[in-house]
């Protein structure tokens, strides 16, 4: 799925960091394959300023990244359970569209 950095560093924070043991060894892959490598980090000249990341954007902006069927499980289930709690905000937003739709 091609997925924006500012889309891969959101779906990084809302990840679960606890469950069973298939859900969290699912995770942590799903965390590596989100997660920038060195040659990103060179590329996006990425940072961080009071809080919050900074990026070089004439760098290009997306990347293709294998999600698996459980995974995508777990992303949806955290979407919707922001959802279902009322705490959506706008960086969720574009996630929400391309893994829970407008249902």
């Amino acid at each position: 799925m091609e997925l924006q950095i500012s889309e891969r560093l959101v779906l990084l924070s809302i990840l679960p960091v606890e469950g069973d043991f298939t859900t969290l060894k699912i995770v942590r892959k799903l965390r590596e394959s989100l997660s920038f490598n060195e040659e990103e980090h060179k590329l996006y000249k990425f940072k961080q300023e009071e809080g919050k990341v900074f990026w070089d954007n004439d760098a290009g902006d997306s990347k293709d990244i294998d999600i698996g069927e459980k995974a995508q499980d777990i992303i949806v289930n955290a979407l919707e359970k922001l959802n279902q709690d009322k705490k959506l905000r706008d960086e969720h937003f574009s996630l929400y569209e391309k893994f829970v739709g407008d249902t």
